[in-house]
């Protein structure tokens, strides 16, 4: 599974590498963001809401995320 490294990124780039990934995914695809800030985690969800992608937000440790991003057909 493809990762996207975001740590220390602040938005708009985590949303731009999200877009790029999604771009080059295939319909069922997946692949996951580690991010590192709790804005950037609610930004990358609320972008995700109004696509209608399928995504799961685990915090691996205080602060630090990994969202699951599944795209769609």
């Amino acid at each position: 599974m493809k990762e996207i490294n975001c740590i220390g990124d602040f938005c708009p780039v985590p949303i731009l590498k999200i877009k790029k990934a999604l771009e080059n995914c295939k319909p069922g695809e997946n692949f996951t963001v580690i991010a590192d800030h709790d804005c950037v985690r609610e930004s990358i969800e609320e972008f995700l809401d109004r696509k209608k992608f399928d995504y799961s937000v685990e915090e691996l440790a205080n602060g630090i995320f990994e969202i699951s991003i599944t795209k769609n057909s």
